[in-house]
C-alpha cells in the first residue's frame, strides 16, 4: 500500500501501530537514555502511532517503569519458547494485553515446561492477543524444523511480516498467512528506536477492536523502502547508539542483533581499545557509520540467507 493511500485511511480514522518494538529493557538493546521506554513512548506518539507497545525479550519491565494503565500504552512482551518434542527450534511469540501474573505464568510454561501446546492453550483460554513472530528467522540452533512451520502458523491468529528478514522470507510468510486465513502485520522489530518505519493499519477505537480486525483480515500493511534500506538504517543507528555509551556499559553489554554480520561489527566496536581516546573514538564511529551506510554488511547478511530461502521453498513445495 502506498503512503498516499495509507494517509487517506488514517484521515478516515484507521489506526496506525507498530506491533514489535524493543526498548532498553531488552537485553540486546543499548541501555542509553534515548532507548528508555518513556522516551520511546513520547517518540512513538509524536510519530502518529495510535497505540504503543514494547515487546521486550522475556520481560515486562517497561510497564513497571511507565505504568500498566497508561493511556494508549498496550502491555506486550516477546516470549521465546522451545519445545524440543513438538517443534525442535526456538520460536518467538508476541503477547499483548497481559498483566504481570499472566506474564509469569507464560514464562513458566515456556522456560520450565517447554510445552508449546500448553502455551497456546493458555493464550486462548485467557483471550490474549498474540502473534507468531518472524516464522523463518532462526537463532543458530543448527537445522530448524521447517516442516513444523506451516502447522505452527495454523495455531496462531496473526503472523508477522518482519523488516529484519529478507523480503523472500516475508513473502513466503504472507503467502502462508493467506493460505490459512491468518491476519498479517508489518513490524520493524526495531532495537534502535526506529519504530513506525513500517506499520499495520486497521480500524478500532480500542486495541482489542484493532487486533480483532487484523485477525479477520480487515487491515493493511504499509511497507516501503525494502529490507536493504531498512536494515542499513538500523545498523547505522546501532553504531551511533553504541558509540554514545560510556566505556563500562559497552564492556558489560552482550551485543546481539540476531544478524551475524551485525554482531561482528558491534562486537568489534565494543572491544576496541581506541574507544579510550576521544578523537580516535570519533574517527572510528565515522568509519563504522560509513561502512554501515555502504550497505556491505547488509549485503553480506542477505547473501548468507539465500541458501535458507531456497531450502524453505523446497520443503514447502514438497508439502504442497
Amino acid at each position: 500500500m502506498s503512503a498516499e493511500v495509507a494517509e487517506n485511511l488514517l484521515q478516515e480514522g484507521w489506526k496506525k501501530v507498530d506491533l514489535h518494538v524493543h526498548s532498553s529493557c531488552s537485553y540486546d538493546v543499548p541501555p542509553v537514555q534515548t532507548m528508555h521506554p518513556s522516551v520511546l513512548f513520547k517518540k512513538a506518539r509524536s510519530q502518529g502511532l495510535d497505540f504503543v507497545t514494547f515487546t521486550d525479550h522475556d520481560t515486562v519491565k517497561a510497564y513497571d517503569l511507565l505504568g500498566w494503565d497508561k493511556e494508549r500504552l498496550v502491555p506486550g512482551v516477546e516470549i521465546s519458547i522451545r519445545d524440543p518434542e513438538y517443534i525442535g527450534h526456538t520460536i518467538h511469540v508476541n503477547v499483548f494485553e497481559l498483566d504481570s501474573e499472566e506474564f509469569e505464568e507464560l514464562e513458566l510454561i515456556a522456560n520450565q515446561e517447554h510445552d508449546f501446546k500448553s502455551f497456546i492453550h493458555y493464550l486462548k483460554a485467557h483471550d490474549l492477543p498474540h502473534i507468531y513472530n518472524h516464522p523463518f528467522q532462526f537463532f543458530n540452533e543448527g537445522s530448524p524444523n521447517l516442516w513444523a512451520i506451516p502447522e505452527l502458523i495454523k495455531q496462531f491468529p496473526v503472523v508477522e511480516y518482519n523488516m529484519q528478514n529478507l523480503a523472500e522470507k516475508n513473502l513466503i510468510t504472507a503467502t502462508l498467512a493467506r493460505k490459512y486465513g491468518k491476519g498479517l502485520v508489518a513490524t520493524t522489530d526495531s532495537h534502535t528506536g526506529g519504530m513506525g518505519a513500517v506499520y499495520t493499519l486497521a480500524k478500532g477505537e480500542t486495541f482489542r477492536e484493532y487486533f480483532e480486525n487484523i485477525k479477520k483480515g480487515r487491515s493493511y500493511i504499509v511497507v516501503e523502502g525494502g529490507t536493504k534500506r531498512y536494515l542499513t538504517k538500523e545498523l547505522i543507528s546501532w553504531v551511533e547508539l553504541v558509540f554514545s555509551m560510556d566505556k563500562q556499559l559497552r564492556e558489560d553489554m552482550n551485543f546481539t542483533t540476531n544478524i551475524q554480520s551485525f554482531d561482528r561489527i558491534i562486537s568489534l566496536i565494543a572491544n576496541e581499545k581506541i574507544r579510550e581516546f576521544p578523537r580516535l573514538n570519533n574517527l572510528a564511529m565515522k568509519f563504522f557509520r560509513n561502512f554501515s551506510r555502504s550497505g556491505l554488511p547488509v549485503y553480506m547478511y542477505m547473501r548468507t540467507e539465500k541458501p535458507l530461502v531456497s531450502k524453505i521453498e523446497k520443503v514447502l513445495n514438497q508439502m504442497s
